[in-house]
């Protein structure tokens, strides 16, 4: 077999993993997110400033270290022992918090037993969508280390896309990817249309004109470069850009008919006749097992044509979900229970999954069927739960400590503007490797694949080490976090449209 046929066979014929092991998963970045604020408070505590020292490098190599280091190890060489991993964080940070909270108790006069419900009561401001765009960010820092972790042996298979049923990591996160964009689109935001509804539908056909770009040259790419491809995952010629693409305009159009408060119910139509379909037809025998690609467009690009209307029901979940999370809130109790909502809509949607994988068929990225659909979105709002939790710690630890300058979703509300303090807290933000990501995500997606490609085509994949594998990983994850780390540094923001 040929380097290119041995690379694609790697990569297929994969079952995945269990529910339980990829929503597992979702509490290694909110503990990591945890550690790098209790980290940053404990240096406050000892120094009485912030930033570290010499910043631009220091606090890159704390968010390199806190943030990435343990996805990268977590999803190789100790993806068996991620149970061990998550509960040493969860354990040290439980000791950092409590030892800031008995620290700042004996210095405050204010009486211990009303600390909680003062912080509940307590007001909070902020100047990005809480927890949504930490969501957002992490999806494509996940989706950057898979995508070249993936051809690597350190990987584990069962972390990989699946072929026809299953669950993989990969699987979750293009659903995972589709629905994060949903959250802050036009419609999320309560952006009403301005003109007529067919001058809006142009525009919205002309925004993504960038997607298609990008979709024709990475097609063009994979075949002048000879790139080994999977093509039961999209077929011969389509790719995720053009998925984005179509859901995107498809949505808009819905969206722009229906009203956008009962998103959820257009999703659901959407989700339950297509499946319908599936069930009623041969749609479903044609997607998976025709394998005679040469007759039409449609035959080779079977799986990238129907699979999106599986993700036009997520995306538009996700406005829904966007339009709950930007409800105006201020105090902590508000916001606690939203994130209390959220967890009881996944725990609602993972019961009906269990019910649909039990009396319809199982988990399908490849058909994005109905269980794949409410898996994603399942998964997506309990991954948004830890988030927002871990944000909620970090913001009680914030109080406690009086260090306001740790980076969060949230601070503390100010009665009266300190100067001083905004101009500090807007230094630390742009160190903050997060605040970077989030200012150029279509560029991160877009150098995380250019790096992909050129690794593959300098280092044979197949045959490394694991502690060469692991370098190289680092060292890809690396270059990504510090191209896109200086532009944010230096202020710059490059848009493609």
């Amino acid at each position: 077999m040929s380097q290119r046929d041995l690379k694609e066979a790697f990569i297929s014929n994969l079952n995945g993993t269990t529910l339980q092991e990829v929503g597992l998963g979702s509490f290694l970045t909110p503990l990591c997110l945890i550690s790098r604020g209790l980290i940053l408070t404990l240096y406050h505590q000892a120094r009485g400033t912030l930033p570290l020292p010499l910043p631009l490098i220091s606090h890159l190599l704390l968010d390199f270290c806190v943030l990435i280091l343990p996805l990268v190890l977590s999803c190789t060489i100790l993806s068996d022992a991620l149970h061990q991993v998550i509960l040493g964080l969860a354990f040290i940070a439980g000791c950092v918090l409590c030892y800031i909270y008995r620290t700042n108790s004996h210095r405050s006069v204010r009486p211990p037993q009303n600390t909680v419900s003062t912080f509940l009561q307590s007001h909070v401001q902020f100047n990005q969508l809480p927890f949504v765009t930490i969501f957002r960010v992490f999806v494509n820092v996940k989706t950057a280390i898979s995508i070249l972790a993936v051809d690597f042996s350190i990987f584990p298979r069962r972390y990989a896309k699946t072929e026809t049923y299953g669950t993989g990591v990969m699987d979750f996160g293009v659903g995972a990817y589709v629905f994060a964009n949903a959250l802050v689109c036009p419609e999320a935001r309560g952006k009403n249309i301005c003109g007529s509804k067919v001058n809006h539908i142009v525009k919205q056909l002309l925004s993504v004109w960038p997607l298609v770009v990008l979709g024709m040259g990475r097609l063009v790419s994979l075949k002048i470069s000879g790139y080994h491809e999977h093509v039961t995952e999209y077929g011969i010629h389509w790719n995720f850009f053009f998925t984005l693409a179509i859901v995107r305009v498809v949505a808009s159009v819905l969206l722009a008919v229906f009203p956008a408060s009962r998103a959820w119910v257009i999703a659901l139509l959407i989700s339950g006749f297509y499946q319908l379909v599936l069930e009623t037809s041969g749609l479903k025998t044609f997607i998976i097992h025709n394998e005679d690609r040469e007759i039409s467009f449609l035959h080779a690009n079977k799986e990238g044509v129907f699979s999106t209307a599986g993700y036009v029901a997520i995306y538009i979940a996700g406005v829904q979900v966007g339009l709950y999370v930007m409800q105006p809130r201020s105090q902590v109790r508000q916001w606690l229970k939203a994130l209390f909502n959220l967890f009881l809509g996944s725990f609602v949607l993972y019961t009906a999954l269990f019910i649909c994988q039990t009396l319809v068929e199982p988990v399908s990225r490849r058909l994005a069927n109905l269980p794949f659909c409410l898996w994603s979105i399942a998964q997506s709002l309990f991954f948004m739960t830890c988030l927002g939790a871990a944000d909620m710690v970090l913001l009680f630890s914030k109080r406690r400590s009086g260090c306001h300058l740790v980076p969060s979703s949230w601070n503390p509300h100010k009665k009266k503007t300190d100067s001083a303090s905004d101009k500090k807290t807007s230094d630390i933000e742009r160190h903050c490797l997060v605040q970077a990501v989030s200012r150029n995500q279509l560029l991160f997606f877009l150098l995380a694949n250019v790096m992909t490609g050129l690794t593959n085509s300098i280092v044979d994949t197949l045959g490394c080490s694991s502690s060469f594998s692991l370098v190289v990983l680092l060292s890809y994850m690396f270059v990504n976090c510090l191209v896109i780390g200086v532009l944010h540094h230096c202020g710059v923001t490059l848009k493609f449209w």
